[in-house]
């Protein structure tokens, strides 16, 4: 566990952890579903992942796109790698839909559709509301 991990709020927010890599929600939900993707390991470039890391995202992101399709039936799906206030190596997972899906009596709209995600834009959401998104998600894993 490192740094970055902590800031998107393991381990409360850990949906699914494989060798290399935890998916976590991200605790600002920019869109229904939005979720961190960070490798476990304590490495601050893309570059430094062993092979194996490579390897394994395939697999990652393919249950995360099975998953999220389930769950929030999203058009796109973006994947921003940033890594400049939090420096390991990570991706915000953004599901990316028309309109608003809806979760736990919450309405949650994609404010940047169709263009760039509105980072500053999620739907307020409590702590016990994100463990429940974290519970769905991880039913359907």
């Amino acid at each position: 566990m490192h740094d970055t991990m902590e800031t998107f709020g393991y381990p409360a927010t850990l949906i699914k952890a494989y060798e290399h890599w935890c998916v976590l929600l991200r605790p600002a939900q920019v869109t229904l579903g939005a979720l961190i993707l960070v490798a476990k390991a304590d490495v601050k470039a893309f570059s430094e992942l062993p092979a194996a890391a490579f390897a394994e995202q395939a697999q990652v992101v393919q249950d995360i796109e099975r998953v999220l399709a389930a769950f929030s039936g999203f058009q796109k799906m973006n994947y921003m790698m940033l890594m400049m206030v939090d420096p390991h190596v990570h991706y915000h997972v953004l599901p990316r839909y028309e309109g608003e899906r809806e979760f736990d009596g919450l309405a949650f709209a994609d404010a940047g559709w169709p263009a760039l995600p509105r980072l500053d834009a999620p739907t307020p959401t409590t702590p016990e509301q994100n463990a429940a998104i974290v519970a769905a998600l991880k039913a359907l894993w």
